[in-house]
């Protein structure tokens, strides 16, 4: 049987085991570098004030929202695309 990517799909290079996280989507386990992460940021203030807090200079405070997604859920849900043969080598 042949190998489709020489990686194996994953980024783990000679690290081991790594852990598994949870798709934010469906709720499987994938390896955390298998996993394709999605990372969006909440504020902490209403957006009309903080559009009022930006005029004046004032920074805000953000917070991470980092969700992991399977590889199919990310298809699904368009945060990858479906490439080629010849544009999968591509970076």
């Amino acid at each position: 049987m042949g190998k489709k990517r020489k990686s194996g799909g994953r980024s783990k290079g000679k690290k081991g085991t790594l852990g598994k996280v949870q798709c934010s989507s469906c709720g499987r386990l994938v390896p955390r570098d298998k996993a394709k992460r999605k990372t969006s940021y909440k504020q902490l203030v209403d957006w009309t004030i903080g559009k009022e807090l930006r005029q004046q200079g004032t920074q805000i405070a953000r917070i991470p929202y980092v969700r992991y997604y399977c590889v199919s859920c990310a298809i699904h849900r368009h945060h990858v695309k479906i490439r080629s043969q010849s544009e999968r080598k591509d970076r």
